[in-house]
């Protein structure tokens, strides 16, 4: 009898404990080219989280990079900003500036701390600058943006797209009239070379010591557009008005759900008692307001729903009388002039099959009015979805 066939079998050794695989940092160059292939409009990096895009306005995990330690992130802050970047971060504990892919596309970059760390966002804005025409706009902003002098507001949320308006609308100018623009922006974004227009954009920080300095002297530097920016105080208020009261077409943004919010917002930057003097010169040199919306589309693309003001000599009667009632029914009657309202905008791109019921309703400012005009104008909200052959631009929010 074999003894050593009733010795017990020995167990197998234990498996080795699963070993962590460490993903390789991903350089910012990297993911801005991977969030560029999904049509994200921007990168959120922070300390102590995965890095993330926003894609069609939905937050997204970017699964290829690993969690942002305090080590990784001193590392992007290497790769995109200049010693003297960084000097300035580490000092006033944020930052705003842009960094450059040449041939491919630019970033305007925000850097800021937070409870866990430092954090990066980055917004993508492509090389090209898009036309009215590629990104179905109302053709009624070629007839505002070539007016001779006065203020042109274009209003909404953050990430609303404005500054792709206002991109398109100066394009427009370049290509059609011989001008000189100048824009004083922070950072710069869609860049632009001169065609028929002369155009000179300055960046505070890197052209300019501060936004106010700027402001005062470009009146000096005979130009016939002036981007301002955001018209976020008194100061820069005040210098647009002079500007468009002076000769000059003055264009600049600001944040207000609609067209006659806009204007209110305004005056509430003085004191109740400077109001009434205030309200005289905003409205005398109000070209037209753009309250707009960004909304993805039916085809997976985003396109923008646009409330439009037109400063005609009724619309101005009633806004100097404060009568915002009667200007906004101004504005649902007078669609051929190429005023309109937001709902009347919402509708517009249902029955055209650009967006769902759903979408236009969480932004509507009054659904049961929404409700109405879809019935009025032949459209079933149940069958909103539908596509048809329109495809949006990629209408990227800047």
């Amino acid at each position: 009898m074999d003894v050593t066939s009733q010795l017990p079998i020995p167990l197998p050794p234990p498996p080795l404990p699963p070993q962590r695989l460490h993903k390789k940092i991903v350089s910012i160059q990297k993911m801005v080219r991977d969030a560029y292939k999904q049509q994200a409009s921007d990168i959120h990096i922070r300390v102590g989280e995965l890095p993330r895009f926003r894609v069609r306005g939905q937050m997204e995990v970017y699964e290829l990079a690993e969690v942002v330690t305090p080590k990784i992130f001193e590392a992007y802050l290497n790769e995109i900003l200049t010693p003297s970047g960084q000097q300035r971060f580490a000092k006033t504990k944020e930052l705003d500036t842009a960094i450059v892919y040449p041939g491919f596309l630019r970033c305007r970059v925000n850097c800021f701390q937070t409870l866990t760390g430092g954090a990066i966002v980055l917004r993508l804005i492509t090389l090209h600058v898009p036309s009215i025409d590629s990104l179905g706009l109302p053709p009624i902003l070629k007839d505002i943006i070539n007016k001779k002098q006065g203020l042109i507001l274009v209003t909404g949320p953050t990430g609303s797209g404005k500054s792709t308006t206002i991109a398109s609308m100066i394009r427009y100018l370049n290509e059609t009239v011989q001008k000189h623009i100048i824009t004083i922006e922070d950072p710069i974004e869609y860049v632009h070379t001169s065609q028929n227009c002369l155009i000179s954009q300055r960046e505070v920080g890197l052209h300019t010591h501060d936004f106010h300095d700027a402001l005062r002297g470009v009146l000096r530097e005979d130009p016939d557009v002036i981007l301002v920016g955001e018209v976020r105080d008194r100061i820069t208020v005040d210098t647009a008005l002079k500007a468009a009261q002076t000769g000059h077409l003055v264009l600049g943004t600001l944040h207000s759900k609609d067209t006659i919010g806009a204007i209110n917002r305004l005056l509430n930057i003085y004191n109740p008692d400077e109001q009434a003097v205030m309200r005289m010169q905003i409205v005398e040199s109000l070209v037209a307001v753009v309250a707009q919306r960004l909304l993805s589309t039916t085809d997976g693309s985003r396109c923008a729903a646009m409330e439009i003001l037109l400063n005609t000599p009724t619309m101005q009667d009633y806004l100097l009388k404060g009568e915002e009632a009667e200007a906004y029914q101004l504005m649902e009657t007078s669609s051929k002039e190429g005023m309109k309202v937001m709902n009347d905008a919402l509708c517009e791109l249902m029955l055209n099959g650009q967006i769902t019921f759903e979408d236009a309703y969480n932004i509507s400012p009054d659904i049961g009015d929404l409700r109405r005009r879809a019935r009025n104008d032949g459209l079933d909200p149940s069958r909103s979805t539908r596509r048809d052959a329109y495809t949006a631009y990629s209408y990227s929010p800047r």
